[in-house]
């Protein structure tokens, strides 16, 4: 009889606080975890360091790991809400190169006469318009001339730029004239291209132009940064391809990314809905709310029938975060969840009005919280967290980092003086106000769905998870909270767990009853065989890849479309009646009626390309025995209670089927799991601890 060797597996996850470290064994399932502070100005550092570190306790070779090595990022998101981007420029029809000024002419805030929208990432000295013209029927009217595309790489090359993308009019219906001008630009100015037609290609100018210029952008970030991981990776001795996480929950090879960044702007809470929708099932809880709280921002995503939602847009950069319409309203798919800036590293503060607020202003991981001791100044949540005895000051990654006690209280009496409370009742205050914040953003954004999240049970992960989940739960009347093993670094195990993915787009506006079978195919062939391409460049091989099929569609005069899956297959799956009655049947959920005698005209066609992702079982606990308290202290659970003692048990000390009433804290490694009175707790089979609410 013969033993299967290793197969190991690793994953990488930058956050905008610490950087995580996934290493497994697929064979065995086997899985180790390492976690370290992201470098913001060299991402690739906290990388290097967090990789050598597991590598170095786990005895594993970099020539053992011979899979792809999947990496999620939060670098596109924070560079374009922080504005650290490229030196972008974009080439656009003559007469449009005010588009991404005027925007949509939305107004989220109709009554703000001071409003404000971020900076658009390209200004409009760095716009040049050109004379071409294709129809919305996609007719080549006017192609662009030879002394046109001179004059504009000279004004580029002036410029400057790092990189350059080209969003012409009606693009999505014909690219020819966009591929001519980017082939040319590619050329003659040598820096990243990228043109709309390949990003976006869907129809409405503004959300098409700002996606493009996003993209264009981040293309300078996220190139030299892949480039650079890929060497050390090779000069390391690792097998593997290298992997990137998309905000659609797929994973394609990282030269694809480079090409396409802003399909990155949410990679990491991406993996943490993947890892979510693998719970989901392995729990058989069809409906499941995840709660991903980390150092710089908390997460909130609903799985319904065992999966995410997708949406077919995501605005990034709001200068309000509860104000759609604020930020730039990118055409990407992304998994459908609410960000908001609550993490553990998110600053409190006293406003002009005398009103306690916290975040979305982050400490970071430089400097971080006042308690890590690398010159932060303001109270973090981390910093709260420990001045209620939360967290354990001697403990923080196993007593691997040490933190400054006296930072921690000097910060903390810097807005208890501005409130006139004392510390203590401060700290209960900014934790009760910041689980506030993240249940109101959670709710909110199940309305927006047709949800309710009360009953559901939640998935509580991220370094800073475990510590608000029960108050987070009361607040959202959630019965039932699950802590996973390896909590912390959940979103970087989801990488592994998620399947190779695109998902394509291409608009082409039809009524029903005038589409042509010859003209759709065309379309979709060409979207499978883009598709076929990414997946193969991802190590998929070409048998395995399969195809899922969706339309935006809209009653004939409407001027917002929803989003209708038809079928699986190598071809075209439905019939026109088919598509009505699912068109019906999606309508009358969110509205509440349909329209008789109105035609439903399709506009842009959708196309998936993914392959089954690899069944992976991690490792059975058989652990046995009554874990005991390692020790009692003092915590303050609620701004109306005292502090009480409370026990203190390490997790790898808990049996399987033990069962204990809080109040109680569990600590390991990477966080710490905060049980509040009300709730108690059991260890399941698979080492999770499921807490539930007491009934009496």
């Amino acid at each position: 009889m013969t033993t299967q060797g290793p197969d190991w597996r690793l994953a990488i996850d930058i956050g905008g606080t610490f950087t995580d470290i996934v290493l497994l064994d697929a064979a065995q399932g086997v899985v180790k975890v390492e976690k370290t502070l992201t470098t913001p100005s060299n991402p690739l550092e906290g990388v290097r360091i967090g990789v050598r570190q597991l590598l170095a306790k786990t005895g594993v070779h970099p020539s053992d790991i011979t899979a792809p090595i999947v990496h999620a990022t939060t670098l596109i998101t924070n560079a374009l809400i922080e504005g650290k981007i490229g030196k972008a420029g974009i080439v656009t029809t003559s007469g449009f190169g005010d588009t991404l000024l005027i925007r949509d002419e939305h107004r989220y805030d109709m009554y703000d006469l001071q409003i404000e929208f971020p900076a658009p990432p390209v200004p409009r000295e760095r716009i040049f318009e050109i004379t071409e013209r294709t129809t919305p029927a996609g007719i080549v009217r006017a192609e662009p001339q030879l002394i046109d595309l001179v004059a504009i790489a000279n004004e580029l090359r002036k410029q400057n730029v790092d990189a350059v993308g080209v969003c012409l009019i009606n693009s999505y219906s014909n690219p020819a004239n966009e591929r001519a001008v980017g082939d040319y630009l590619r050329k003659e100015l040598g820096v990243p291209v990228c043109i709309s037609a390949e990003i976006s290609p869907q129809l409405r100018e503004y959300p098409r132009m700002i996606t493009t210029a996003c993209n264009a952008a981040t293309m300078p970030i996220i190139g030299p940064y892949l480039d650079e991981l890929q060497k050390w990776l090779a000069a390391e001795g690792f097998g593997g391809l290298v992997l990137m996480m998309l905000s659609n929950g797929g994973v394609v090879s990282a030269d694809d990314a480079a090409l396409a960044p802003i399909r990155l702007v949410e990679s990491g809470p991406a993996a943490g809905a993947l890892a979510g929708s693998w719970f989901a099932r392995r729990l058989n809880e069809s409906r499941l709310l995840c709660f991903d709280m980390g150092g710089t921002t908390a997460k909130s995503c609903l799985i319904t029938d065992f999966e995410p939602k997708l949406t077919n847009s995501f605005e990034v950069a709001r200068m309000y975060r509860f104000k759609k319409g604020s930020g730039f309203p990118v055409s990407v798919p992304s998994i459908d969840l609410v960000e908001i800036g609550a993490g553990g590293g998110s600053l409190a503060r006293v406003d002009e009005l005398g009103l306690l607020k916290v975040g979305p202003e982050s400490a970071g991981a430089d400097p971080g919280p006042a308690c890590y001791g690398r010159g932060g100044q303001d109270p973090a949540v981390t910093d709260v967290d420990l001045a209620l005895g939360l967290l354990n000051a001697e403990y923080f990654l196993g007593g691997e980092m040490e933190l400054d006690l006296a930072a921690n209280t000097q910060a903390l009496a810097k807005i208890a003086s501005k409130l006139g409370l004392p510390a203590d009742e401060t700290a209960a205050g900014i934790y009760e106000l910041v689980n506030q914040n993240m249940a109101a953003a959670s709710r909110m954004h199940a309305v927006e769905m047709g949800e309710d999240l009360r009953g559901v049970t939640m998935l509580a992960f991220g370094g800073a998870g475990p510590i608000h989940a029960c108050g987070v739960a009361e607040l959202l009347e959630s019965p039932r909270i699950v802590f996973p093993v390896n909590a912390s670094v959940l979103s970087a195990f989801g990488t592994l767990v998620t399947p190779v993915r695109i998902d394509l787009a291409r608009s082409m506006v039809r009524p029903l009853s005038q589409i042509i079978d010859s003209e759709r195919e065309s379309l979709l062939n060409e979207l499978r065989e883009e598709g076929r391409r990414v997946l193969t460049a991802a190590g998929v091989p070409h048998g395995h890849i399969k195809f899922r099929y969706g339309i935006d569609a809209r009653y004939i005069g409407q001027g917002n479309e929803i989003t209708i899956w038809v079928g699986e297959g190598d071809s075209w799956p439905t019939t026109p009646s088919e598509i009505v009655s699912k068109f019906e049947e999606s309508y009358i959920k969110i509205y509440g009626l349909i329209i008789p005698d109105v035609e439903v005209e399709l506009v842009t066609w959708r196309l998936s390309a993914f392959a089954d992702a690899d069944q992976i079982e991690p490792e059975a606990i058989v652990r046995g025995g009554e874990g005991m308290p390692v020790q009692t202290r003092k915590v303050r659970f609620s701004r109306a209670g005292i502090a009480v003692d409370t026990p203190i048990y390490r997790r790898s000390d808990l049996g399987i089927g033990q069962k204990i009433n809080g109040p109680l804290i569990v600590e390991e490694r990477e966080t710490t799991t905060v049980i509040r009175p009300a709730w108690k707790i059991e260890v399941a089979s698979d080492g999770s601890l499921i807490a539930e609410r007491k009934t009496s």
